[in-house]
């Protein structure tokens, strides 16, 4: 018969750690007596990070006596007293490999169910003073789990935990989280998991990311509650860079250029999904700079095209107008990223504001190529007739559609607007969004600044469209994705602090920073870290592939290997360094 042993709580507070400020409810200690256990979680206990922990199908968290005694020998430590793992209850009994999702328990007056495993973050590796402590968890199939509340009642140290209804499909905890975080995944067993009503709906989703997925190991990330982490997408093109030659440039604007790339050896080149870009590696200051722009032409077989704004203070941007001219050789990183136009029968919203109109004008080659018999709604914003690129293009293309609409805002035009012009002065707004009739099952592809696409994200939503149909892209950093941890003062990336590295250079390339590597920062990571640049984690040890990012060139090694190695192309920055100069999308 199983026993709880402990009842362990404790209110979320700040904990200092590497120089950040943690808000975490990690920090748990056994109480006496009875508790009330109540939908969200057991009287004065609370969860820091809610994304992550807590929440009604993770309101009450379990670890075994007999994991206890594992990690005492496997750690060689004599002071695991119970709570330091931040489980609610302690228990005698109820192995990982024996407990099932599904299963329901009555413990005193309550009765629970349990929902999934434990979600392996760095949290429990601070507590424990072993920062390796969730990658352990999940390599030794001893992650503890998750119990939803039933029926509310009190608990207490020494009540019988009793088996009141088996779970179905019989699929285990250490089962389950080995599907997630190990490769080698069963495919019958993924099937399984989804056949579980008790299995939360992150973990659920993650599932069916897996299922679906065209090849082993792509590895969904953290359980998307309630949000995911954003993946690579298939890679088409070349490892690394290569030199291809500037063919023509032509000027589209007084403030925007295009440039014609070909191959040097008149080889094809690999086909582009529309959307994607390129990265160009440019002989810019004292080291070479790298930048990414947009395909704005559907490739040709020895062509591509890319379209670069002239930034007032912008180095690169300034060399390309000024400096590069036809014949000069540039590197160029193959097509990539994950900001595409889908497939399907949806209507289609393309939505841009400035040099923002680059890959949605890709995607718009594309649907007219093909003569798209989908509804597609062209939206684009510039600051005058001037300035607006590719004006004659785009109608053009909307002609070739048979079913087009096509509107056009000029935020600083004096001249007035023929009757019957797609034109509008001012910018777009949700009563001009809702005058369009945009359907509400469209898929809408937003680029430009962020402040655009943030307001007419929401205005898209206003309009029903539902958030998983509204794609936005950006050449900046990717918010930042770091749970529990407070929030502070943005700061503008920069060069590390202290004495430069002596090691191959790191390009950061969506941040602009080129910096010496440093063994002192443990991994590219903490080198991420030290430059201030935006980044993506949660477990630090190489099991969530939350940090996944694409490697565009160079070769790393692993200083901890990953449970699972990420899709070819990408590296996991929380556990990897660089073997050469490696450059980075981040």
């Amino acid at each position: 018969m199983a026993t709880l042993l402990s009842v362990n709580v404790g209110m979320p507070q700040d904990v200092s750690w590497q120089g950040r400020t943690v808000h975490t409810g990690v920090w748990k200690a056994p109480v006496q007596g009875p508790r009330m256990v109540r939908r969200l979680n057991i009287e004065g206990d609370g969860q820091g990070d809610l994304a992550g922990h807590g929440g009604e199908m993770r309101a009450v968290l379990v670890y075994q006596l007999q994991s206890y005694a594992y990690w005492r020998e496997h750690l060689g430590r004599d002071d695991l007293t119970f709570g330091i793992f931040g489980e609610n209850f302690t228990v005698d009994g109820l192995p990982d490999d024996e407990v099932c999702i599904g299963d329901r328990y009555r413990i005193g007056e309550a009765e629970f169910e349990v929902t999934q495993p434990r979600v392996t973050c760095y949290r429990v590796g601070m507590r424990l003073g072993e920062p390796a402590m969730a990658s352990l968890l999940v390599a030794h199939h001893r992650p503890g789990f998750y119990l939803r509340v039933i029926t509310e009642g009190r608990v207490r140290a020494g009540d019988e935990i009793i088996l009141t209804r088996r779970g179905p499909e019989h699929l285990s905890v250490a089962d389950a989280d080995a599907l997630l975080y190990l490769p080698d995944r069963d495919p019958a067993k993924l099937r399984s998991a989804l056949r579980i009503p008790a299995l939360s709906p992150g973990w659920q989703q993650s599932f069916r990311e897996l299922a679906a997925a065209p090849q082993p190991g792509q590895e969904p990330g953290r359980p998307r509650e309630p949000t995911g982490t954003r993946q690579p997408g298939r890679e088409s093109g070349w490892p690394g860079f290569k030199p291809m030659r500037v063919s023509r440039i032509v000027r589209e604007t007084p403030a925007v250029s295009s440039i014609y790339l070909s191959t040097t050896d008149g080889t094809p080149l690999p086909a582009a999904r529309p959307g994607q870009y390129l990265s160009l590696r440019l002989p810019v200051g004292d080291a070479p700079a790298v930048r990414s722009y947009s395909l704005s032409l559907e490739p040709s077989a020895d062509t591509y095209r890319i379209s670069v704004k002239h930034e007032p203070h912008g180095k690169v941007s300034g060399y390309l107008h000024a400096t590069l001219r036809p014949g000069d050789l540039v590197d160029v990183a193959g097509p990539r990223g994950t900001f595409v136009l889908e497939e399907g029968t949806r209507p289609i919203v393309l939505l841009s504001a400035g040099i923002g109109v680059t890959p949605v004008l890709a995607m718009l080659h594309h649907l007219a190529a093909a003569r798209d018999p989908r509804p597609v709604w062209w939206i684009h914003t510039a600051h005058d007739r001037a300035h607006h690129a590719f004006a004659e293009e785009t109608h053009a293309l909307l002609a070739r559609l048979p079913d087009a609409h096509e509107h056009i805002y000029y935020t600083a035009e004096a001249a007035p607007v023929p009757e019957g012009s797609p034109i509008t002065h001012g910018r777009p707004t949700a009563r001009s969004l809702a005058a369009m009739g945009l359907p509400a099952d469209s898929d809408a592809y937003l680029c430009g600044p962020a402040p655009f696409m943030d307001s007419l994200t929401g205005c898209l939503r206003e309009q029903g469209l539902s958030p998983e149909n509204i794609h936005t892209e950006q050449f900046s950093a990717l918010p930042a994705l770091n749970p529990g941890v407070t929030a502070t003062a943005t700061v503008r990336p920069h060069q590390p602090p202290g004495p430069p590295g002596t090691g191959p250079l790191v390009t950061f390339a969506r941040s602009g920073i080129t910096t010496p590597w440093s063994a002192a920062h443990a991994s590219l990571l903490g080198l991420a870290e030290a430059c201030d640049i935006p980044t993506r984690w949660s477990c630090r040890t190489g099991v969530c592939h939350t940090c996944v990012t694409h490697l565009v060139s160079g070769d790393v090694g692993y200083t901890t290997p990953p449970l699972e190695p990420p899709e070819a192309g990408t590296v996991l920055v929380c556990c990897s360094a660089p073997i050469t100069e490696v450059v980075l999308d981040l």
